[in-house]
């Protein structure tokens, strides 16, 4: 996964957004309409979860330290789950509200409801541009005969993921706002546009939870995908020397970073220089195959019960994993 890809992106979403916050709020109030105020909402969270974003990305692009040896990927998470939490709030919740109010009490019409179809057909174009960006990217980043849907559901990079859920619900919501000021002029009645507010602001807050919900998961501690996780236990069954894999163990370090460390057996005969050889092998091959893997621990583990691992092996082991350990 590209890390400047997805920083442009976010880019060309938050640009759109902020262009497209000022307008639809100005037109949302010329025009009376609660969807085009609540598309308003939504452009200003989206506008501000863009900062979060990028922040995340420059934040995340640390390196290594004594105090976390292991980078800085993970901070990309927390900056994702505070935007998460911004759409919840900023777009849904205010949307949402605008929509009740609308049904229960606002007067429906205004005077300039030709400028509030022409912001929803520029923001079409506009959205629609941010769009097309974040599937060329989700399509570029596809591995071998998987779905593109099925990529951005299971990828660890939140960023990328929060940019391409927010304009697809932008182009939703664009054509609620639509339906709902169109109805409204038609029936006269508010009951319509306040419909459409409410369906924005679910809307946002169904993207909120599920980014907030991704964003969790992988700050917690996420292993990699299945497919993966087999490619991994594969490439180190098949090393010169190893007789059978015991454990595996895998987790994300931000999206471009995942930590591996297995439990081996080795054959009786194999001796301890040999053994780090073949860990040395392992560790080069898996980067070969799958470029995400920065850090590899192999740990070997008694073969028959009953029969210990000489202490000379695990401290070697232990020596290997530390050298392993560095940034890449």
């Amino acid at each position: 996964m590209s890390r400047s890809e997805t920083t442009i992106t976010v880019l060309v979403a938050g640009t759109a957004n902020l262009v497209l916050a000022i307008t639809k709020i100005f037109a949302g109030v010329l025009s009376g309409s609660s969807a085009m105020l609540a598309e308003g909402a939504h452009s200003v969270a989206d506008t501000l979860n863009q900062v979060f974003l990028l922040t995340s990305l420059r934040r995340s692009a640390r390196p290594p330290d004594r105090l976390h040896p292991f980078g800085y990927g993970n901070d990309r998470y927390f900056w994702s789950l505070l935007a998460a939490f911004g759409i919840f709030v900023a777009g849904g919740g205010y949307s949402i509200f605008e929509g009740v109010l609308a049904i229960t009490g606002r007067e429906a019409g205004g005077e300039k409801v030709w400028l509030a179809f022409t912001v929803l057909g520029i923001a079409a174009l506009l959205e629609g541009t941010s769009w097309v960006r974040a599937v060329i990217q989700a399509r570029k980043e596809t591995r071998d005969g998987q779905d593109v849907l099925d990529h951005v559901r299971r990828t660890p990079d939140v960023t990328f993921k929060a940019a391409l859920l927010e304009d697809s619900a932008a182009m939703i919501g664009l054509a609620l706002a639509a339906a709902g000021l169109g109805l409204r002029e038609l029936t006269g009645s508010p009951l319509w546009d306040g419909a459409a507010s409410i369906l924005i602001g679910l809307l946002l807050v169904g993207v909120a939870i599920a980014l907030g919900r991704d964003s969790r998961s992988l700050l917690i501690g996420q292993s990699v995908a299945p497919e993966v996780q087999r490619e991994i236990s594969a490439e180190i069954a098949s090393a010169r020397g190893v007789t059978g894999l015991d454990e595996l163990f895998t987790m994300h370090f931000g999206p471009d970073e995942v930590l591996v460390a297995a439990k081996v057996h080795f054959s009786d005969g194999i001796s301890a220089d040999e053994a780090e050889d073949v860990a040395g092998e392992v560790e080069r091959r898996l980067r070969e195959r799958i470029p995400i893997v920065r850090h590899v621990f192999l740990d070997p583990t008694q073969h028959e019960p009953g029969r210990a691992v000489t202490r000379r092996r695990r401290a070697m082991f232990r020596r290997q994993g530390n050298s392993l350990a560095g940034p890449s």
